[in-house]
């Protein structure tokens, strides 16, 4: 039985006709950038209803919504960001590009994330913020970060690009530090046709300086500049088709909850580590990871059997070449390396059926019996 990690195409063709009728009308308006158009605006009001904040600005992609939010508080030469190696490279990068030095934290083994326990070692006069990367489909511990950025005078910028509709005793993603960032890139939960991002604020100030940045630091007049800026504006079609699917966005995320109790109670008698979902969150499910020391012949394994499936992340962040010189070496951050070892993400996604799943399941118990 095939079970593919992604069907775009299907979640297309379910929306076909909203999708087809929201991009042929940008088109026929001749309006496609944010200036002038519709879709940019109406979206930033449903997403920042959505996440109960004040301010939601689309920006190209999540990596323009890390390094936008990140400009428009002042990360610069000389800073120090805490924050993990166990993340897509776009949380780093951008740190990089600041100008500012990324240090690594190792991650908490049992959710993936930042091990708010370690990051006060990591503190240092030069630390300016702490970037946690609520991975997979839920939060960091926020109440913890919250406690030690008061504490110590420090910044939080979420990484949310893979939390929305995230809650912490239901308060929404994006609530906990001064600004978050969010992907649409075309295979997180809400996905656009290629690209997007948005960051979200309660802050007048920052959401003022993120709206300029986007624009090439345009800000109050067009070919007045007031900040120094790039091109990180979201297209009009992107922002049609975002505001088409994310109506639909809670009943996507109720599924993928039902695939993962699927998973969940067939791999209860496997030789597996499944994923744990703190205490205060709720678990959107962009992955259902799983841990094992025979990752890599498991995955070969269902490869036989037609059941995909992906690594995220191989290699942690402080072992690739560009980046090496902000790591301590092997051994530094023990669990992020063993996580990368071990870790293997499983498909779910909406368009798969009850079958799909309790196969692919089923594949997995049978080469690991416990």
């Amino acid at each position: 039985m095939k079970v593919p990690f992604y069907n775009i195409k299907a979640q297309y063709d379910d929306l076909a006709s909203e999708l087809d009728a929201a991009v042929l009308g940008v088109m026929r308006s001749g309006v496609y950038t944010i200036s002038g158009g519709k879709h940019n605006g109406l979206f930033e009001e449903e997403f920042a209803a959505l996440h109960k904040v004040k301010h939601a600005i689309t920006v190209h992609s999540g990596t323009d919504a890390v390094r936008v939010m990140m400009d428009a508080v002042g990360i610069g030469p000389g800073d120090e960001v805490i924050t993990t190696a166990f993340t897509f490279v776009a949380s780093v990068e951008t740190i990089v590009q600041t100008g500012a030095t990324p240090v690594f934290v190792d991650i908490d083994p049992s959710t993936f994330c930042i091990d708010v326990n370690k990051i006060a070692a990591a503190i240092t006069p030069r630390t300016k913020a702490i970037l946690p990367v609520h991975l997979f489909g839920q939060l960091a511990d926020v109440t913890a970060l919250m406690d030690l950025a008061c504490s110590n005078n420090l910044i939080i910028l979420e990484d949310a690009a893979q939390a929305i509709e995230c809650t912490y005793n239901g308060v929404p993603s994006g609530n906990f530090g001064v600004a978050a960032g969010f992907s649409f890139y075309v295979t997180k939960n809400l996905g656009a046709a290629g690209d997007g991002g948005m960051i979200i604020t309660n802050d007048d100030a920052i959401a003022s300086k993120c709206r300029s940045i986007r624009v090439h630091g345009m800000g109050r007049e067009r070919y007045y500049y007031d900040d120094l800026g790039y091109t990180g504006r979201l297209d009009e079609i992107q922002a049609a088709v975002l505001r088409v699917k994310l109506p639909h966005l809670p009943i996507w995320t109720a599924r993928k909850a039902e695939l993962a109790k699927i998973y969940q109670s067939v791999l209860s008698d496997a030789n597996v580590v499944l994923p744990l979902i703190s205490e205060g969150n709720n678990h959107t499910w962009h992955q259902f990871s799983i841990r094992t020391d025979r990752r890599d012949a498991l995955q070969a394994f269902l490869k036989e059997q037609e059941v995909d499936s992906m690594i995220y992340y191989p290699v942690p962040i402080h072992f690739h070449t560009p980046y090496e010189r902000f790591g301590k070496g092997l051994g530094s951050l023990p669990e992020t390396e063993k996580a990368a070892k071990e870790i293997l993400n499983l498909p779910i996604h909406p368009h798969l059926s009850d079958e799909q799943v309790h196969f692919a399941a089923g594949q997995i118990r049978e080469f690991l019996p416990r």
